[in-house]
């Protein structure tokens, strides 16, 4: 049973091992609030998940111990459970679904944890951890379905009654729900004016489907690289204490999560995955009641891939309007290249590509197209290049 005994208690084992994380002002990500970022993207491991895994291996009992440790997890928890039972001189197995980041799989291989990589998504690999340790007798250790863990990551909420007692609304991202239960429970225990958010991806919203029927409810499929929270199957304690504690759960598009993405490093100077970015998603989008409050977005990881992340940013240039493609049709002949270029360095934009393609579908044989990427400043900004070239009797094609 959770208690606020069992959150102070993970608190005290935690103190010594664990990061207090920042809470960081942030104002730019919307004008309508005031918000802040609980930065457990900065937390060792580079996520929230350290704190769960490291408060219920340390209830162990020795002879639980010597079996070994048992986990899946998409990365974050993997790296958390890794550490913990490195730092007990624990052997640790983990179950990691394929297609979590080759970062996170690294960083767990390295503090010494055996791997097992399962195709499919978390819950494939919770299935075969599950038969791993009816094999092996070792310890499981839940990445969000239990107890101690969901104790482990209440500590947070502590913190941010130290940090920000009078805050009026804390957003969290939700993925099986051991995060936002711990955090949800302590905050509504300790100042229960307070409201409590969840946020999913659109492309993974089991809590947000059971939460709005008010059962458990497991998906077919999920689809996000908000890989951190696809999960299919909330937890049954994660839903329970959701739905006694948490006020409202939300969803986010892919793009949403990538602008956000893009918004922390450019205005905050913080890297966020896309499971990190979600509360941040749904503060700068509107997605909540949240106008004129002090709110706080739990940023809960920063494990991103490299290779990800330069798509991510791409995504979210798009989504802004910043990173753009125009196509224009013209006469095949000499000088049009020069023409196009000099209306667009004339508006202030940047051509990033050029692609000449000569013919076209419902196109004459002397025509061509002419495709630019362009870097502008906003949505208006393209619209605005668009309307000149128009003017200057050329015709705009946005697809061939």
């Amino acid at each position: 049973m959770l208690t606020l005994d069992k959150v102070y208690d993970a608190a005290r084992v935690l103190k010594d091992n664990i990061r207090k994380t920042d809470l960081i002002y942030a104002p730019s990500l919307n004008d309508k609030t005031n918000i802040y970022l609980k930065a457990e993207n900065l937390q060792t491991t580079g996520s929230f998940k350290v704190r769960g895994a490291y408060y219920k291996i340390s209830r162990l009992s020795d002879e639980q111990k010597k079996r070994g440790i048992i986990a899946c997890s998409a990365g974050n928890h993997a790296q958390g459970v890794a550490l913990s039972a490195q730092k007990n001189g624990i052997e640790s197995a983990i179950f990691i679904p394929s297609t979590a980041p080759i970062s996170k799989i690294e960083a767990t291989r390295k503090y010494g944890a055996k791997i097992m990589l399962i195709d499919g998504v978390y819950d494939d690999a919770y299935n075969e951890a599950i038969k791993y340790q009816k094999e092996t007798q070792g310890e499981f250790i839940h990445p969000f379905d239990d107890i101690d863990v969901i104790a482990g990551q209440g500590t947070i909420a502590l913190e941010l009654m130290e940090q920000l007692s009078d805050m009026e609304a804390v957003i969290v991202p939700i993925g099986g729900g051991g995060l936002i239960s711990g955090v949800a429970y302590t905050i509504k225990m300790l100042n229960p004016k307070c409201k409590v958010y969840g946020v999913q991806a659109s492309g993974a919203p089991s809590m947000f489907e059971s939460h709005l029927k008010h059962e458990r409810l497991e998906l077919a499929t999920v689809s996000t690289f908000a890989d951190g929270t696809a999960v299919k199957l909330p937890g049954e304690h994660t839903f329970e204490i959701c739905e006694k504690y948490v006020d409202d759960i939300v969803t986010v598009s892919e793009d949403e999560i990538a602008s956000a993405v893009l918004s922390l490093i450019e205005k905050q100077k913080l890297i966020a995955e896309g499971a990190g970015a979600l509360s941040v998603a749904a503060a700068m989008f509107d997605k909540l009641p949240i106008e004129n409050k002090k709110t706080v977005c739990l940023v809960s990881g920063g494990n991103i891939d490299v290779n990800i992340l330069s798509r991510v940013i791409n995504r979210g240039l798009m989504k802004e309007g910043r990173l753009s493609d125009l196509t224009v049709e013209l006469l095949d002949k000499p000088g049009q290249l020069r023409d196009v270029s000099t209306i667009i360095a004339q508006s202030g934009a940047n051509v990033v590509r050029v692609r000449h393609n000569q013919g076209g579908k419902g196109m004459e044989i002397n025509e061509c197209y002419l495709s630019v990427t362009l870097e502008t400043k906003n949505a208006q900004h393209l619209e605005e290049i668009k309307k000149t070239f128009i003017e200057k009797g050329y015709k705009i094609s946005s697809s061939f």
